[in-house]
């Protein structure tokens, strides 16, 4: 089941006003690869709380002089650590319950 954080629902102009970022700031954000609106059939950008929250994040860090390819290496690592502690607690939740069986 999908949270309601990650519904693709908000406009670009909705997320201008809870963020603060002009539009032009968020799709550069979206062009550099920082977060992903999912597109309607006529084009219109959307956007879930959970990308809100990425933006504030990464303006944060533009406000502190951080630039957008460390920003994006930064979120890769960490997307990369939380996969790695997936992956490990899936093999020790296997093995325990192999032992039960």
């Amino acid at each position: 089941m999908t949270s309601y954080k990650d519904n693709k629902v908000i406009t670009i102009g909705t997320v201008n006003e809870l963020t603060g970022l002009s539009e032009r700031q968020i799709r550069y954000y979206e062009e550099r690869g920082l977060i992903y609106p999912k597109r309607t059939k006529r084009g219109t950008r959307r956007y879930s709380f959970s990308d809100i929250e990425i933006l504030m994040k990464i303006a944060d860090k533009r406000e502190d002089g951080v630039q957008t390819n460390e920003i994006r290496k930064d979120m890769i690592n960490k997307k990369k650590d939380t996969d790695i502690r997936d992956e490990m607690l899936r093999g020790q939740l296997n093995a325990h319950f192999k032992k039960l069986r």
